[in-house]
């Protein structure tokens, strides 16, 4: 199971009417969800802590604390809490004038109870992103050992740690099996660290990036004079990682002629460099990495499979992670900021959206390059960035953004090119866009954008 899992959202319901407060509980109820309800503000107040699972509907003429006084009161303690104001036709005005105070939305009596329905969905739809993102952040801020390697809460990675932990004192051979972006090499890597060989080099090829010409000298070394370019000795990656480990990547790529050799050297613990007659002794542990079972290719030889695979290591695409994603898109973000300075922005509930749908072809890494330009750049979104990077690819590569998000962003780039246009003055964007206060205040926090960030 993944750890710090949140709890459901409750809805914290305040009314001194106990018939009208009834009533509405029983829909709400209906609808599957919890509700809580409260005869007067000062006992809601009591039991009210900061970062709880809730949001609060409340009415506004009370005795002898108004909902006003009430609101005013949480958003003290934590300006983000969705606060829903119920009101009379003779507070409109009062209730229009909390939303630029921090109100979520207000309904007016009597209202439809399917507008009820929307309203409460939307707001508990943001409080679960930002109980997620407190509680990455303390999950974040709480890592040690090997988790702040190889982060995430998925029941899959957990496993992943267990493994690397198991295998890092069996000094064994390991296959990494895992899409391109997982992050094989990091595992590679952990394992090196974790183990007892820490002490020595961590080696690491790219097989698929060497000419197949090179290969022999890459990891086997020269002596001065052995070809027409070996000017002096050169030590191989193979003698260079004596006593470490060595990482080979994408090994399916190897040349046949090379995989004998290798298999050999794994064999008898020795090698020759090109042009020499010498034996050298090595001590070698290989971590090899692969997109595909090795032992389904039909240009690998199963000897040197089955020598490998003493042990394996299987890594989850991204979009198998479910809440690691943007786990890992606030650490990204995170790392960015303390990197290169700037201030830290919470995910919308948007961003949030489009980061859960995406495919994430590209896996972790491209969910880095993502975070990166989502942390340096105010004012942009995730779907505008991943919508750049896909214009950019062939067609038949990416995997599209989700209809509702491509919508979605459409919408909210129109409403930030007018509030951008008119320097923050809401008025002037109501009045260009048409829209209700109530509908841009909700789209605005859908969307995570700020008035102050376009003031002059």
């Amino acid at each position: 199971m993944e750890k710090n899992t949140i709890n459901p959202v409750e809805i914290w319901l305040l009314d001194d009417d106990d018939i009208v407060r009834s009533t509405t509980a029983q829909w709400l109820r209906l609808s599957n969800y919890a509700v809580r309800e409260f005869h007067e503000a000062q006992e809601l107040i009591d039991r009210f802590n900061v970062g709880m699972s809730c949001i609060i509907v409340s009415d506004i003429r009370m005795t002898p604390i108004d909902g006003l006084t009430l609101m005013s009161h949480c958003l003290s303690k934590e300006h983000e809490l969705p606060f829903i104001l119920i009101t009379g036709h003779g507070d409109i005005d009062t209730a229009v004038n909390a939303l630029r105070d921090g109100a979520f939305d207000f309904l007016e009596k009597p209202f439809d109870p399917n507008r009820l329905l929307q309203t409460v969905a939307k707001a508990i739809q943001l409080r679960e992103v930002q109980l997620q993102h407190a509680n990455q952040s303390q999950y974040l801020g709480d890592l040690h050992g090997l988790e702040e390697t190889i982060i995430g809460q998925n029941e899959q990675i957990i496993r992943v740690r267990q493994q690397i932990y198991t295998f890092a004192s069996m000094d064994t051979h390991v296959i990494v099996y895992g899409k391109t972006g997982c992050g094989k090499e990091l595992v590679a890597k952990a394992l090196h660290d974790c183990s007892p060989r820490n002490t020595s080099p961590f080696v690491a090829i790219n097989c698929a990036a060497i000419p197949a010409e090179l290969f022999e000298s890459e990891l086997f070394g020269h002596e001065a004079g052995a070809f027409t370019s070996a000017n002096k000795q050169r030590i191989g990656k193979l003698e260079h990682a004596s006593g470490g480990t060595l990482f080979l990547d994408e090994i399916e790529s190897m040349p046949l002629a090379m995989q004998i050799k290798l298999l050999r050297v794994l064999q008898e613990n020795q090698l020759e460099r090109v042009g020499s007659n010498n034996i050298i002794k090595i001590d070698l542990r290989v971590v090899a990495a692969a997109k595909s079972d090795l032992q389904t290719l039909e240009n690998f030889r199963q000897d040197l499979f089955f020598r490998l695979n003493v042990s394996q290591i299987h890594l989850p695409d991204l979009r198998n992670r479910g809440s690691d994603i943007p786990l890992l898109f606030e650490h990204f973000c995170r790392m960015a900021v303390k990197e290169r300075g700037g201030d830290f922005r919470q995910l919308s509930p948007i961003d949030h959206e489009t980061l859960t749908l995406y495919g994430w072809p590209g896996n972790v890494r491209e969910l880095r390059n993502v975070a990166l330009r989502y942390a340096l750049e105010p004012n942009t979104s995730v779907a505008k960035i991943l919508a750049g990077y896909q214009a950019q690819d062939d067609i038949d590569t990416i995997t599209p953004l989700p209809l509702s998000v491509k919508v979605q962003e459409f919408e909210r780039s129109l409403i930030e090119a007018s509030i951008r246009q008119q320097k923050g003055n809401i008025q002037l964007v109501l009045e260009q866009l048409q829209l209700p206060r109530r509908t841009l205040n909700q789209k605005m926090q859908k969307y995570g954008l700020n008035r102050t960030d376009y003031l002059d």
